[in-house]
């Protein structure tokens, strides 16, 4: 479908405030830049940054790009033969060896880095928004298996599959603050999902495999 005119310039209005936002906090810090002072930047009123960003932490972290449906959107368009972890250990791959900015994987993401780490709202909304992904899978995957009501093993399997993709972005963001480049880190990183892969054991390997 193709986008519309009207469509092309609320996209452009949004990207032009999400960039001179983060340019912002990214020069002065998080804490130390006001949506005033994001408005008249990005040319724009303080109504219309609030129209496309209901808060200040959603200009860094926008709800569609850090879902709490990320793992489980992934596992429910896992296809045919394939399990639960096994999805979201293709999906990490894929994003790393495309080097894509949902994974940090991008030029001058150190910076960016280090802004949301010094910022405790932001990193808060990191760590819930960690504790969520996991909780939506969990449902996704009883769902999905018939488990009873008071099974825990949807929620231990969702608790593996939330801790490798956690350790995954925690192995960046180290590399990352260390200066390694995007490539070096890559490498190392598809390594690291080889050995977690090699650690999981069958039982959560295995688990929800969807039929063909």
């Amino acid at each position: 479908m193709t986008e519309g005119l009207r469509e092309r310039k609320k996209r452009q209005t949004r990207q032009r405030i999400s960039d001179t936002a983060i340019g912002l906090f990214v020069a002065r810090g998080f804490d130390n830049v006001t949506i005033a002072e994001v408005a008249v930047a990005a040319e724009v009123s303080v109504n219309t940054v609030y129209n496309y960003f209901e808060a200040k932490e959603d200009l860094v972290l926008p709800p569609e790009e850090a879902s709490p449906q990320r793992l489980a959107d992934i596992v429910r368009r896992r296809a045919p033969g394939q399990s639960a972890a096994g999805a979201v250990l293709a999906r990490l791959r894929e994003e790393v060896r495309e080097r894509e900015r949902r994974v940090g994987l991008t030029a001058g993401f150190g910076r960016f880095l280090e802004m949301v780490r010094a910022a405790p709202t932001l990193t808060a909304r990191l760590e819930d928004l960690g504790h969520r992904m996991t909780e939506a899978l969990a449902v996704v995957l009883a769902e999905e298996s018939g488990a009873a009501p008071h099974d825990p093993l949807p929620r231990v399997v969702a608790w593996h599959i939330g801790s490798l993709h956690a350790l995954t972005l925690s192995e960046i963001g180290r590399r990352t603050a260390a200066g390694e480049r995007p490539d070096a880190i890559a490498e190392a990183v598809l390594e690291l999902l080889d050995v977690v892969e090699s650690l999981l054991g069958v039982r959560v390997l295995a688990y929800a495999v969807r039929e063909g």
